[in-house]
């Protein structure tokens, strides 16, 4: 490779990494099934499972917000390291600290689940859950979505969902 074309390789990729650092929200599209090597997260390939199914069915793509990943986070270490239970523990104080980010919340809702599966194994077993599924189904328009692995490798997710 010449001079020139690394040159004009690494201002490419400059430019690209800064186009995409400057998107102000956050919403899963396409997870190419080939092609190069790219970081996924375990959050951000969950996203995108879950708009391409909404998607499917004509809703909107869900956004995330930095408040609600950090409650989900949050929440989802706590139940790994046994600070509280699997379940919904806590949820009113989770949209609580979303609410005073974010402003009034109309509705709300959360999925959880834990074992060693990938986003698209866990996005299809909310989906063969009707309470999980109507959730993703809802009329909401953000999310936050956190994971967290405990020492044995087993892996607790918990997905936020709300409208303001």
């Amino acid at each position: 490779m010449t001079k020139s074309a690394t040159f004009i390789a690494i201002i490419s990729s400059i430019v690209l990494i800064a186009i995409l650092s400057c998107s102000p929200k956050l919403t899963a599209s396409k997870i190419p099934e080939k092609g190069p090597v790219m970081a996924v997260t375990l959050e951000g390939a969950i996203l995108h499972y879950v708009n391409e199914h909404r998607n499917s069915i004509g809703l909107i793509s869900l956004e995330t917000n930095a408040e609600a990943n950090r409650q989900a986070y949050q929440h989802s270490k706590d139940m790994a390291e046994r600070k509280t239970g699997f379940g919904h523990e806590g949820f009113d104080q989770r949209m609580q600290a979303i609410k005073q980010k974010e402003g009034w919340i109309t509705a709300s809702a959360e999925n959880v689940a834990y074992g060693q599966l990938s986003a698209k194994e866990v996005v299809k077993g909310w989906l063969n859950s009707p309470g999980h599924k109507k959730n993703i189904e809802g009329d909401y328009r953000f999310t936050g979505i956190g994971v967290y692995k405990d020492k044995k490798g087993i892996i607790f997710f918990t997905q936020v969902f709300y409208r303001l």
